[in-house]
């Protein structure tokens, strides 16, 4: 089941309590969350499209029109994106503080 989501974590939570509730006699299935492009940006402000695209390989200003839907995103560009945001994950998901 795929859920497309636009909002604050909190509301994401409550979503899947209400689910988990409603689907509590059936078998527990496996949901996708998926959040539309420009939302993405909008949610975690805390990226730096600039230097996200840079560190890419992207144009920053390419990259700019497209999170302001002003340009379509090629499945390639969105590949290069979602990755790059994926290894940044990965990274932070390492980081400890001695």
């Amino acid at each position: 089941m795929k859920v497309y989501f636009y909002g604050e974590p909190q509301l994401l939570s409550n979503l899947e309590e209400a689910i988990a509730l409603y689907f509590e006699d059936a078998p527990r299935k496996k949901f996708v969350y998926q959040i539309q492009f420009t939302d993405f940006f909008l949610q975690y402000r805390i990226l730096n499209a600039k230097i996200l695209a840079q560190r890419i390989g992207l144009n920053p200003t390419l990259l700019s029109q497209c999170i302001r839907g002003v340009k379509p995103l090629s499945t390639e560009q969105g590949l290069r994106i979602v990755q790059g945001i994926q290894q940044i994950g990965r990274e932070l998901s390492g980081v400890s503080f001695g």
